[in-house]
């Protein structure tokens, strides 16, 4: 009866390994107890214990070496024994066997047999020795729950197994074959026709009882017969990205700042032999290699590393909003394309400094070695739970698939709910880029068509620069789009381009989606923060995702965006005779009464100039007076006045301005903490250099950068901790400390600005409408 549990149970693994596994457990439990039955009870039990721990050693030992997991045994063991639970709750299916994938159904059966054996055998109640298993079976169902196929003839088996056991440990011996006496004889004729009129009775009246509960129990067991049983896994929350992972978008800025980064080193190979030439197929809008650019073993030159796939924008940020599932070394095998070529890709990874969860990959991964992984199978991403470390090597086996590429002109795009995530386009959205995407869409009326047009479009109007703040929320990309070219307009990172060309993909009925990853320029050696990237893919019928370049040529000069996006003018233009005719000839001799006023009539140019002038800088003067006092009053009203919390949230503000003015802007999803740590690097001239904390993600630091030996604000920010986690209990000493902090570390940021950034600091008048 264990072993059939373990069977339903092994209905979502990949292979047979846990049912057997579950079967030794179940005749190693049994058999310790029956051999020792003739011991005492109490010394069962132990025995039982230690031969436990000594199957689940050696089951754990296996599934390791068969997985190649590494580390010793006892850090397996604790780590199975710690996580195994959610893990396998967490697990994909199908689950491949793993230590923390198996230990949990083996303690469980062996348990199950050990009170089995000893109330059903040794204490000789059958039927409360049944109960053991048959928590186990019910406990296999509900863990399988709709995941595996309907199996009925285990439950058939099951319920023999559990007859079988009651009709053999439950049947009295007879007295004829036993030897003892009948008790009935020896009574009387009438009393013993009366027992047996009452055995009878009650016989009847059990019959009775059996058959009403079966007539009501029956009807509520049929209706579920047909129902689709409960997932306990969407009691359990998978592995989860953290905020880092979730938009790695805003991470492009940071790596293009720090070009010489060395992120990972990456080897590359092909496996199964040689492809076919075209394997690698050139695509009209660039795949993941550079067509023609292919080496002796079928490999491109060139190789691209999937990060991560952003498929969700809200208007301000593209998120992963994937699921990750713990998986084993087998990935599950996607569907494949139609008719598309297969190229297998195998690559030894080793982490150097990229940090967080997600874990680089060649699309579409299907085998790692060297490191436990969680899957994504809609995305096909990985990330590693316990997180990237230095020096972690792993290998992948990725399958990448190159369609039919010259399909793409007259191929079609999906829609429905299947796609509406990567069609959303949330309100809001800029009217200028709305017009872009209608002129765009207008021109070309098939999906490649207008793909390509926005892909053209972006290529050829914009730069791409390194130095470019990270941002892709709708105004971001309203001025990445329109925006002065001599004011940091039409200029930006792969960032602005890809999410740029994915939103108006959307605005056009394209579902589109950002990917994030690495251009590795050979395939082989060290990939660095130059060679990070983002690209937008376009989904196609019977094509799959396609991959577009927006990027410009390199040693191109980027046209004015005025020439191709013109508004059309809302007056028609006059008929051509209309236009042409020109107005009547003023006589020669008589000049025009306007255009000769006389000596004499109004004031002289000087007096005009000088009188413009005087009133203009008067109208400065009286403007730059307003906004220092309506400066001075905001101070005071934030430092000085209300209750200590808002005086120190009011600090605060005058610590996010500062850095404002400075030109170092804080990012919204930063803590206090952070904030801190982002206000000490925007000092110049301190004591201590060492590596920069960074600004939180995407904004890695820089190696020896400059920092304060005594960071100003960190006992600010505990102070504003204080403030919204611990309502009411600031006091008018710390609200004036933090005053006191704000006020040293503005002027400190100041003075640290050239001459005239200090004129124009207080002179600013954003403080005054910033929103907060």
């Amino acid at each position: 009866m264990i072993g059939l549990a373990g069977a339903v149970l092994g209905g979502v693994y990949a292979d047979p390994l846990l049912s057997q596994l579950v079967l030794g457990a179940a005749v190693g439990s049994v058999g310790v107890s029956l051999a020792a039955r003739r011991l005492p009870s109490w010394l069962v039990a132990p025995l039982s214990v230690v031969a436990l721990l000594g199957y689940v050693a050696a089951a754990l030992w296996f599934t390791a070496q068969r997985a190649d997991l590494p580390g010793s045994l006892g850090d397996v063991a604790a780590d199975a024994a710690r996580n195994g639970i959610p893990r396998l709750l967490t697990a994909l299916i199908p689950v491949e066997p793993m230590p923390d994938t198996v230990i949990v159904p083996l303690v469980a059966a062996w348990i199950a047999g050990l009170a089995g054996a000893e109330v059903g055998v040794r204490a000789d109640r059958v039927l409360l020795g049944l109960t053991a298993p048959a928590a186990l079976y019910a406990g296999a169902l509900y863990v399988v729950g709709p995941n595996a196929d309907s199996t009925p003839w285990l439950t058939v088996a099951f319920a023999a197994a559990g007859a079988m056991a009651l009709a053999a440990g439950g049947r009295p011996a007879r007295p004829e074959r036993s030897g003892a006496a009948d008790p009935s004889g020896e009574l009387a004729p009438g009393v013993r026709a009366a027992l047996r009129a009452r055995t009878l009775a009650s016989t009847a009246l059990g019959l009775v009882v059996v058959l009403g509960l079966a007539a009501v129990v029956a009807p509520v067991v049929a209706r579920q017969v047909g129902t689709t049983p409960v997932d306990p896994r969407r009691y359990v929350q998978p592995p989860q990205v953290d905020s880092l992972d979730e938009n790695p978008l805003i991470r492009i800025s940071g790596w293009a700042l720090n070009p010489d980064q060395k992120l990972l080193d990456v080897v590359t190979a092909g496996s199964g032999g040689p492809p076919a030439a075209d394997t690698v197929a050139p695509t009209p809008a660039g795949d993941d290699a550079e067509p023609g650019a292919e080496e002796e073993d079928g490999l491109s030159s060139g190789q691209r590393i999937r990060l991560a796939v952003l498929g969700d924008y809200d208007g301000v940020t593209w998120r992963v909003g994937a699921t990750y599932r713990n998986a084993g070394r087998v990935l599950p095998e996607p569907e494949p394309l139609p008719a598309a070529r297969v190229q297998q890709v195998v690559q030894q990874i080793t982490v150097d400094s990229l940090t967080g969860r997600l874990l680089p990959a060649v699309p579409t991964p299907r085998e790692v070695t060297g490191a436990r992984v969680a899957y994504d199978q809609e995305s096909g991403t990985l990330i590693r739970p316990e997180g990237l470390t230095a020096g972690l090597s792993y290998s992948v086996t990725s399958r990448r698939e190159n369609p039919d590429y010259s399909l793409l002109p007259s191929a079609s795009v999906p829609a429905g709910d299947e796609v509406a995530r990567f069609l959303r386009v949330e309100p809001g959205a800029p009217e200028q880029m709305q017009q872009l995407a209608a002129q765009l869409a207008e021109e070309n009326g098939a999906p490649y068509a207008r793909a390509d047009a926005i892909e053209t479009f972006l290529a050829e109007h914009y730069r791409v620069v390194a130095d470019a703040p990270s941002g892709h929320a709708y105004p971001n990309l309203n001025f990445f789009l329109f925006g002065p070219g001599n004011g940091g307009g039409q200029r930006g990172t792969s960032e602005q381009f890809a999410a740029a060309f994915a939103v108006l993909g959307r605005m056009t009925g394209l579902p589109t989606r950002v990917v994030v990853g690495f251009q590795s320029p050979t395939g082989t050696g060290p990939v660095r923060g130059a060679d990070a990237l983002a690209w937008p893919e376009v989904l196609f019928d019977d094509l799959g995702w396609v991959a577009f370049d927006p990027l410009p040529k390199p040693n191109t000069r980027p046209k004015p965006v005025e020439q191709d996006f013109k508004p059309e003018p809302e007056d028609p233009t006059p008929p051509p005779d209309e236009a042409t005719q020109s107005p009547a000839a003023t006589p020669s001799g008589t000049p025009d009464p306007q255009a000769a006023p006389g000596r004499g009539a109004g004031l002289g140019t000087p007096v005009l100039v000088g009188g413009g002038t005087g009133g203009l800088l008067l109208l400065l003067a009286g403007l730059a007076t307003l906004v220092v006092g309506l400066r001075r009053s905001q101070r005071r009203r934030r430092l000085v006045e209300g209750q200590p919390a808002q005086r120190i949230a009011g600090a605060w503000r005058e610590v996010t301005d500062a850095l404002r003015l400075a030109g170092r802007p804080v990012p919204d999803h930063l803590a206090a903490t952070e904030v801190a740590a982002h206000a000490r690097s925007s000092l110049h001239g301190a004591a201590e250099t060492g590596p920069d904390p960074g600004i939180g993600p995407g904004r890695p630091g820089r190696a020896g950068a400059v920092r304060p030996a005594a960071p100003p604000v960190d006992d600010l920010a505990a102070l504003v901790n204080l403030a919204a986690f611990a309502p009411g209990n600031a006091t008018d000493d710390q609200a004036r400390r933090a005053g006191e902090l704000a006020v040293a570390y503005a002027a400190k940021l100041r003075a640290d600005r050239p001459w005239w950034r200090r004129v124009l600091w207080s002179l600013h008048p954003g403080p005054l409408r910033w929103r907060r």
